[in-house]
């Protein structure tokens, strides 16, 4: 899918084909379906190509309704809904082979001067003291991860731990189930802010949702057993980040009922908090 950094932009980049109309590609692959961050990340850059380059985005909230498919472009269809004097609002309706498949409204500020308060940072071994997450994985499943390079490489995650016996130790701490990684894009981005918002939102779609199976340690995230894939991803954008330099994605679960988690993220770098994220996704456990 995405190797290195030379694959990933051109990816978040978009085909302009009409105004608010907008053409997305997929990489090679080998999955069957688009990878949920990958529609995520390109429709929030064809929502931000319709916007004033002054203004940043601060949240989005979006829906999944239909699996896309590796085998043909995505059209991004974006509604100029409101630029008022502080706040603009667009919506984004992804299409392929004539059906809508994804749905996102997103909201843009101008800087302003205000109140200023964050969760503090968890406290948590530095990323090269963790262990690479596909080396987890390797060990969990039994078998070689190459998969994960090919369709991830780009991305440098390293496991801190979780709330599950036998793990690295990361206390629950109120919640059913906490699981914490480090993530960076591998190589250096450009120095454009709306790329590093882009590649931050492909890359929280990756681990989020896993989080939910955290209280369930006779169940292996990737596995056969395992039925997954997202329902709704919202993110909320607090400070600016760099998605090539280290940020802890710090995930718990709060609830699983009727084949569905739910999961939330906050995303730290250089000790500030830089981003929420809140997924609800399938999770549909075979025997």
């Amino acid at each position: 899918m995405v190797q290195r950094v030379d694959e990933l932009v051109p990816l978040l980049d978009l085909e302009q084909i009409e105004v608010g109309l907008f053409r997305g590609v997929h990489p090679k692959t080998r999955m069957q379906r688009s990878f949920g961050g990958q529609v995520l990340a390109q429709a929030l850059n064809a929502a931000i190509r319709t916007v004033d380059p002054e203004r940043a985005v601060h949240s989005l909230h979006s829906y999944f309704l239909r699996p896309g498919s590796t085998d043909a472009p995505i059209i991004y269809d974006v509604e100029l809904t409101r630029d008022g004097g502080s706040f603009t609002s667009r919506r984004v309706v992804a299409r392929q082979h004539g059906k809508e498949i994804f749905h996102m409204a997103a909201s843009f500020q101008k800087h302003e001067e205000g109140l200023e308060h964050q969760d503090p940072k968890p406290s948590t071994p530095e990323p090269d003291e963790c262990p690479k997450l596909v080396d987890v994985l390797a060990a969990a499943h039994g078998r070689d991860m190459g998969v994960w390079s090919q369709e991830w490489g780009v991305l440098d995650v390293r496991m801190v731990g979780d709330s599950r016996p036998g793990r690295p130790h990361v206390p629950a701490e109120n919640h059913a189930g906490h699981s914490r990684v480090w993530v960076r894009v591998d190589g250096e981005l450009p120095e454009i802010p709306h790329i590093h918002s882009c590649a931050t939102a492909w890359a929280s779609d990756l681990t989020l949702l896993a989080a939910s199976v955290v209280p369930h340690p006779e169940v292996v995230w990737g596995s056969p057993q395992v039925q997954a894939a997202s329902l709704d991803h919202a993110m909320w954008f607090h400070r600016p980040i760099r998605a090539d330099e280290w940020w802890l994605y710090d995930q718990t679960t709060t609830s699983a009922q009727n084949d569905r988690g739910m999961s939330l993220g906050r995303i730290f770098q250089d000790g500030k908090l830089v981003a929420t994220v809140a997924q609800e996704g399938l999770v549909r456990v075979r025997s």
